[in-house]
């Protein structure tokens, strides 16, 4: 895959902001892209729970502050954990949580192992063949820098000279290749390893969210500054659930999503989640948007 010409694709700048994924677009949407864009037959989704009284939700091991996993005890936390109790618990019904990736998220969806996926965006291609809920909030596109590097616009980061680290197929890739496609763009692994090149003074900076470069900011202090580039990217993130002939589950959700972001709740969850990492409300940009 060509990916700056994906990029291109998926995206379009939309009065100096821009909806996009926090997460691997490239990989979900690839693995979405052959199958066919038609609401599932049979049993919905709200009727399957109902019956089965099990609320089934993909979980990420070491995704914080989004999903956090004890490996001592098994245990789940994180603030979309927080969001599936929530449902769970107004459908009065079993969470039951499946690890998976975000890469596999889509694929598990659409092979009926879970019921709902947190965290992902309603990109065109992804609409094809999976629904969505309203936004649960939304996240902005950051950098952190190493400690000399200094850099506050898209403008200036579009630089050959600009050596940015990314990782591999992730919507971090695609926004750096988007608005800084003339930069020096390294593509690894995962987040850790681009975090890593900073470190090393291999990269000058990485593109993340605004929760993910915060977190790594704090787990990492020796690296540099946290920056929103102007203009802002902005991205919606919302809860992924399968297509159904029974539009309820869709309808609750998305009830759900704008009940919960409405009066508030949502934020609280994310800042509980945040507050683990050590990450305080007055570290939170203005530009976030719960």
């Amino acid at each position: 895959m060509d990916r700056r010409n994906a990029a291109k694709g998926v995206m379009a700048a939309l009065g100096g902001s821009l909806l996009l994924s926090s997460n691997r677009v490239v990989a979900q949407d690839k693995a979405a892209a052959p199958a066919p864009a038609a609401p599932s037959g049979g049993e919905g989704t709200l009727a399957r729970i109902q019956r089965t009284k099990i609320f089934r939700v993909a979980g990420l091991v070491g995704e914080e502050p989004y999903f956090s996993k004890d490996l001592a005890t098994g245990q789940w936390s994180g603030f979309c954990i927080e969001m599936a109790r929530d449902i769970a618990k107004e459908l009065d019904v079993k969470l039951e949580i499946l690890e998976s990736t975000w890469g596999n998220s889509v694929l598990d969806l659409q092979s009926n192992k879970i019921d709902v996926s947190f965290g992902l965006n309603p990109t065109p291609k992804r609409a094809l063949v999976i629904d969505f809920s309203a936004p649960l909030f939304f996240n902005s596109f950051t950098i952190v820098t190493s400690k000399k590097f200094k850099a506050r616009t898209w403008r200036e980061l579009n630089d050959p000279k600009v050596r940015i680290a990314v990782d591999l197929g992730s919507s971090h890739e695609l926004i750096a290749r988007r608005f800084a496609g003339r930069a020096t763009i390294t593509a690894l692994k995962n987040r850790d390893e681009a975090i890593l090149a900073v470190q090393s003074g291999r990269a000058d900076c990485f593109v993340a969210t605004i929760f993910l470069g915060l977190t790594a900011l704090k787990k990492n202090p020796q690296l540099g500054m946290f920056v929103i580039p102007q203009p802002p990217v902005q991205s919606a993130v919302c809860a992924a659930f399968q297509y159904d002939n029974d539009r309820r589950f869709r309808d609750f959700m998305t009830a759900w999503a704008n009940f919960n972001r409405g009066n508030g709740q949502t934020k609280e969850w994310i800042l509980a989640a945040l507050a683990k990492q050590d990450i305080k409300p007055e570290d939170i940009p203005p530009e976030m948007t719960f």
